[in-house]
Parts: C-alpha cells; structure tokens; sequence
C-alpha cells in the first residue's frame, strides 16, 4: 500500500486581499543561525485561494496544499480567525 503524501498546513496573517478570490499570507519562522547559535525571524509571502472572499485584511489563516489553481496559487485557506477588538 502507498503512503499518501504528507499535506503541508500554514498559518500566518491576511497582508492583502485586493484580488478577486486571493489573498496574500505572510508567514513568520525562527530560524537558528548556524555560527552564532542566535535566532531570527525569516517570513515569506503565500498566494492563497480565497473562495467567496470571506478572509480580509488583519485576519489570522490556516492554509494548506493543494492542487495548482493557478500560476502563482497552490494554497487553499482551512479557517479563518478574525481577531477580536479590545475594548477598554
């Protein structure tokens, strides 16, 4: 019996959503530098697919692999969590 691929999943934050059904992530990881043993931040930028538009700018996403959409997308959002006003 085959194995089945393992399926990538994301998370990161909406930085835009001006295109129809796409929206860009930005991910952030700590990366170990490997002479100085000190981490920093390394992000990169995902195009997402966005069905309905429902995910805006600010939201948290979890995102995961899935067949190419289109040139650029190979991602498809799981959830969405829209993060809630503080009020004081």
């Amino acid at each position: 019996m085959k194995n089945s691929p393992k399926i990538k999943i994301f998370k990161g934050k909406v930085v835009s959503a001006k295109m129809d059904r796409t929206v860009v992530v930005k991910t952030d990881r700590l990366k170990l530098h490997r002479k100085y043993k000190k981490y920093y931040k390394v992000s990169k930028k995902y195009h997402v697919h966005n069905p309905g538009n429902k995910a805006k700018e600010g939201d948290i996403v979890v995102f995961k692999e899935t067949r190419p959409i289109s040139k650029t997308k190979k991602w498809v959002i799981i959830e969405i969590n829209t993060p809630k006003l503080k009020t004081t």
